[in-house]
């Protein structure tokens, strides 16, 4: 089975991903626009060709060159997991007569007005939303949906260029600030817990599924640098409130014919108890919450995914085990990191439960908190009790410091 692999070496799991269709038995031809020398040695050990283009945002000319390249070999499946190829994938698959979604369904997931506006006529609970292309258009949105608000890029990724507004101030350098962006979405501002629903599907059927609590909404880590944040993988997804997100992300895989492959939904729980769509991606979550999923099930998600792809079925036992936070630390301070506090307290009395420890090396330069959610490294908690796990998490959120000077 032939696969093409859009950006096998980024984000940082794709190699993951790489290495789990070489091992399900997949021939993987990868495509990127950096030199094969410079991919993570997982995704080079795991590729059978490798084609540079000079940019994957440039799709017609990737389409074009890959064509070229193939030379009439026989292509089964074309996957992208990082979120700007997904179109690309689609456009190829057109170009090479190879089946999955096409351009028409992979922009409902990549542009957020054409995926409401989908969900709306299918009678799917989202935020008051609208396109906006000019700063007229962006103050007539405001006016019509009121405060607070969200400004986001309509064909965005995580939380970046995203802006809560809540008066007129806020609206005004919420425009300075998203000027570079040529579309954003206007949508109402959802109070309560934002939450995840992910899948792993094939051929229309939901093979897995996750759901994940951020703590807090990723909008206010983003937006404050001294934030611990924390995704928990939960491992009871039957408790009546988490219930009715897996229904409204069922609704919403059927309204937009999503198929197979892994996809990531976030939505809102609030106060009232009402479940609230927020946006969907054709792809796996990132910041490390595949990890996450796989440490509350003992099983590879990376390998499943492929499985699911190219065979239509994921034969590990899924049962969930664990909830799994994983907290992601950001060093205070400037400069080098000098030193970690707490850290061994947390390990003496709950070393057992945390099975990751990956950090800023002392002695290595901090890392840049606004580029990666991950920042100076994420650890693992996982225990059967959610409080437990949470108790736990939050001592790594608070009690743990890394110090950079």
């Amino acid at each position: 089975m032939n696969v093409i692999l859009i950006a096998p070496g980024f984000p940082a799991e794709m190699p993951l991903f790489t290495r789990g269709l070489a091992e399900v038995g997949a021939t993987v031809f990868g495509v990127g626009d950096g030199p094969k020398a410079t991919l993570p040695r997982e995704a080079r050990e795991h590729l059978s060709d490798y084609l540079t283009v000079r940019s994957l945002l440039d799709e017609d000319a990737t389409v074009r060159a890959v064509h070229d390249w193939l030379r009439g070999k026989s292509i089964d499946h074309v996957e992208c997991q990082w979120e700007p190829g997904v179109v690309l994938a689609a456009k190829l698959r057109g170009a090479l007569g190879v089946p999955g979604m096409d351009v028409e369904q992979a922009t409902a997931f990549r542009d957020k007005e054409t995926m409401k506006q989908v969900l709306d006529a299918a009678g799917v609970r989202t935020p008051h939303h609208f396109r906006a292309r000019t700063t007229q258009e962006v103050r007539d949105a405001a006016e019509r949906i009121g405060y607070p608000m969200i400004i986001k890029p309509i064909a965005g990724a995580g939380s970046a260029d995203t802006y809560p507004i809540r008066d007129a101030g806020e609206l005004d350098e919420a425009i300075e600030l998203t000027r570079h962006v040529p579309e954003v979405s206007i949508e109402e501002y959802i109070e309560g817990e934002e939450l995840t629903y992910d899948t792993v599907c094939a051929n229309g059927e939901i093979l897995f599924h996750n759901v994940a609590w951020y703590r807090p909404k990723p909008l206010v880590a983003r937006l404050n640098p001294w934030v611990s944040s924390q995704a928990i993988s939960l491992r009871d997804t039957d408790v009546p409130d988490v219930k009715k997100g897996r229904e409204l992300g069922e609704k919403v895989l059927q309204a937009l014919g999503f198929r197979t492959g892994f996809t990531h939904m976030e939505w809102f729980l609030t106060p009232s108890g009402e479940a609230v769509f927020g946006e969907i991606g054709a792809r796996p979550p990132g910041a490390r919450l595949v990890h996450a999923m796989n440490y509350s099930c003992d099983i590879d998600l990376f390998r499943g995914w492929a499985e699911a792809v190219c065979h239509g079925r994921l034969s590990q036992e899924t049962s969930k085990k664990y909830n799994a936070a994983v907290v992601f630390k950001r060093a205070q301070g400037e400069g080098i990191v000098r030193r970690y506090e707490g850290l061994d307290a947390i390990l003496t009395e709950h070393g057992e439960h945390i099975p990751v420890i990956d950090l800023t090396p002392v002695g290595s330069p901090r890392r840049d908190w606004k580029s990666s959610v991950v920042g100076d490294g994420w650890l693992v908690v996982r225990h059967p009790n959610l409080e437990v796990t949470s108790e736990i998490a939050d001592r790594l959120a608070n009690d743990f410091r890394i110090i950079a000077s």
